[in-house]
Order: C-alpha cells, then sequence, then structure tokens
C-alpha cells in the first residue's frame, strides 16, 4: 500500500507541504507547469535549498509582483493574511477574495478534476473556520486567507502534487504547535491562532503544543493536514522509497523542517471490529438514519439482517465494522438512534486489496472506478453512482455502461 507518512514535529504550513511533496515527486518543474493552470496571475515561485539546523531541505517561496523592491518571504504574507494584518502600503494588492470567488477559479482552471475537488475540500476547512471565529455565515466571509495568491497556490499546489503522487493512503505524526503569543491586526493572540484552533476542533487532527515559543502551524497548514491525513500516529512499519524535505523560513532550536516520507506498508491482515446489536422495537426510518450517520462517522461496513426473536417477533440483527479507535462514537450512535440496551462485539482481521481511484474516458463521458490489484492482476470496478449518472446523461440502459471493456 502506497503511503505518504507527514512528520509535523516541526508543524506544518502550506509552503512547507509544497517543498516536501515537491521533492517526492523528484521535478521542480511540475508544480511551477501545472500551476499555471489555474490562471492566476501576479506572483512568481522560487523554489531554492535551505539549511535548517545542519539539515538541507528545499523552501518554495510565493513572490508577489509589484512589490516594488520590498520583498516578504512566503510564510510572512501568509502569516499576515491570515490575521488581518496589511502588508505596509501594499496592502491594496490581494484581493479580498470569498469562498464563491476561490471555488470559482478552481473550477475554471485546467487542471485535473480530482485536484480540483481536493483543494476545495482544503479550502471549505479554512472557511469555516473564518466564518466561526468572525461569527459569520460562509459566503458573506471576505477574508485575506482565502483569497490571497499564495494562499490559492499552496492548496491548489499540494492537490496537484498529492494527485501526482496518488498515495493510497495518507497518514501523519501527532502535529505539534508551539505556544505563546504573536503580534496580529487584532492585537496580541495565543498560539495556536482562532483559525487554527477551529480547524482542529472541526477535524480528526491530534495535536499538542511543545516548547518553542511562536507558531508552528499556520490555518493552511492545518486544513491541509486536516484534509489529508487518516490517522495520527507514530511511522509505522514501512519500506521507504523517498523523504522529502520542506524547509521553513524560522530558525528555531528544532528544526523548521517538514519531513514527508512516502513508501510501502504491507497491510494483509488489518485488524477490526464487529460490534452487533438485535432490535425488535423500532422502525424502519430510524433504522435507515442510523445507518447514515454510523457511516458519516466512519464505520467501514453497515448493515442489517432479518432474524426472529422471543415471542416471535421479526427483528433486525444490526452489524456494524469498524477500526478499534471508532467503538465508543459508533457506540455511542446506535445506543442515542436506536432503542438497543445492549451492544456485543468482536475482534475479527481483514485483508484488503490495494486500490486506487481512477477515471475512464468513455464514449457516453468520463466514468469512476476503482482498480484493485492482487498478485500481480488487476481489476477495474466502475463506481455505481458514476454509472447511474452516464446512463440517465445518455438516455442508455445501466447495463450498458457496465458492459463496456475497461
Amino acid at each position: 500500500m502506497k503511503t505518504l507518512y507527514f512528520d509535523c514535529s516541526s508543524g506544518i504550513s502550506g509552503n512547507m507541504t509544497l517543498a516536501a511533496l515537491t521533492e517526492i515527486i523528484g521535478d521542480e518543474n511540475y508544480l511551477v507547469e501545472e500551476l499555471k493552470k489555474i490562471h492566476v496571475n501576479g506572483y512568481t515561485i522560487d523554489i531554492s535549498k535551505k539549511i535548517k539546523n545542519g539539515i538541507t531541505g528545499t523552501h518554495v517561496n510565493v513572490i508577489l509582483e509589484h512589490q516594488h523592491g520590498h520583498s516578504h518571504t512566503h510564510e510572512e504574507h501568509e502569516h499576515y493574511h491570515e490575521h488581518k494584518e496589511p502588508i505596509h502600503e501594499h496592502h491594496h494588492h490581494h484581493e479580498h477574495r470569498n469562498l464563491h470567488d476561490v471555488c470559482e477559479i478552481i473550477d475554471n482552471s485546467d487542471i485535473d478534476e480530482e485536484s480540483k475537488d481536493l483543494a476545495k475540500r482544503i479550502f471549505m476547512r479554512v472557511a469555516k473556520a473564518e466564518s466561526k471565529v468572525h461569527n459569520k455565515p460562509l459566503d458573506e466571509v471576505h477574508f485575506h486567507e482565502v483569497g490571497a495568491i499564495d494562499s490559492i497556490v499552496d492548496i491548489v499546489g499540494t492537490a496537484i502534487l498529492i494527485n501526482k503522487i496518488h498515495p493510497d493512503k495518507i497518514i501523519s505524526s501527532v502535529v505539534n504547535d508551539g505556544h505563546g503569543f504573536i503580534e496580529c491586526a487584532h492585537g496580541t493572540m495565543a498560539v495556536p491562532v482562532p483559525a487554527t484552533s477551529e480547524i482542529f476542533a472541526n477535524s480528526d487532527v491530534e495535536f499538542r503544543q511543545i516548547d518553542i515559543d511562536t507558531e508552528l502551524v499556520t490555518p493552511t497548514g492545518a486544513a491541509i493536514i486536516a484534509e489529508l491525513s487518516s490517522e495520527f500516529t507514530t511511522l509505522p512499519a514501512m519500506k521507504i522509497q523517498k523523504i522529502g524535505w520542506g524547509a521553513g523560513t524560522k530558525d528555531l532550536k528544532i528544526p523548521n523542517i517538514l519531513k514527508v516520507y512516502y513508501g510501502d506498508i504491507q497491510e494483509e491482515n488489518q485488524k477490526i471490529v464487529v460490534m452487533e446489536t438485535n432490535i425488535d422495537d423500532c422502525s424502519g426510518e430510524i433504522l435507515g438514519y442510523t445507518e447514515e450517520m454510523l457511516f458519516k462517522n466512519g464505520a467501514l461496513d453497515v448493515f442489517y439482517t432479518s432474524i426472529f426473536m422471543k415471542k416471535n417477533r421479526p427483528a433486525y440483527r444490526l452489524t456494524v465494522v469498524c477500526k478499534e479507535p471508532d467503538i465508543q462514537k459508533l457506540q455511542n450512535i446506535i445506543f442515542k438512534e436506536t432503542t438497543t440496551i445492549g451492544i456485543r462485539y468482536r475482534y475479527e482481521y481483514r485483508t484488503e486489496l490495494e486500490r486506487k481511484q481512477i477515471l475512464i474516458d468513455t464514449k457516453y463521458g468520463t466514468l469512476k472506478a476503482k482498480k484493485v490489484s492482487n498478485n500481480g492482476e488487476t481489476y477495474v470496478y466502475p463506481e455505481y453512482e458514476s454509472v447511474k449518472e452516464l446512463a440517465q446523461k445518455n438516455n442508455v440502459p445501466l447495463k450498458e455502461i457496465y458492459n463496456l471493456k475497461f
């Protein structure tokens, strides 16, 4: 299973992510050329090497044009934008775009659909946090952080590089942020800053503060790792093929570097949890709703089996398959939504084939599918919703789409 592991022991920011992923793909020009497809002008990208505490890493700097000779580092731009502080007299250079404007830029770009979708999901996390902090509806939030050119480059660039690498799984260390206070337009703020705190609160990110008196995680970095990582843990057993070193701009007592591992994890037998409960006094509407809630909260599988219980009552056995960390959360949903008063569970193992999402060009349009690998052979399975969409769009039977040769 091809895996990216983000070591966020020194935090994470947008340009550190770009730098580390650029090292993974090994082609600096790829990022520059792909970013031209978003049709946003007013910047140049400088990619260089920096040494942090004796470690050499790649540094990506977005240089905004028309600065009249006054330059700022990428992270300085990002910091000011996030906290609404103008960059001297050049504040007018940055457009006040809102989420709709940014999504329109992404949709009108020529990058691939998967990258568009990922970029918009990351932007949504930032927008929701800003909305909460400023107590405004999403469509009324105008803020530099989402509208600034360098944030668009950071987030869209990250999406482009992730889909170029196309890992099967992305995981992360516990995310370290610093402590103390930083100065911004609204006065003195505690670290993590409000937007970063809200992004953490609305995700599964596990983070902690370490003894570094400054900000280590920017809101952009928080949104990126919140959207990308499915797990926050120590580095698992991995056959490492490449390491990307993304250097920041700060000089700290620890290396200001984001380290990203790329390699292969063997996960032939995964330990899972199977929960079951028998229910004989609950309506079909409630059971259907419960299934939706379980899937939304991380269940791997949910299904009902028809059974007969005491007094010859027709009933259902609810079975939920999940990962161990999700037991408590999913049990609480079952107890809250159904009439059961007891749940049993057991541990089992499963073998999961390596798979990745692909897009197939057909005579009816683009079809989403899963490409599955097993023992040197590959199989392609179309996604039902995509098949249904093409069948309805072209007014052909569903089976005609399924019968296409892939």
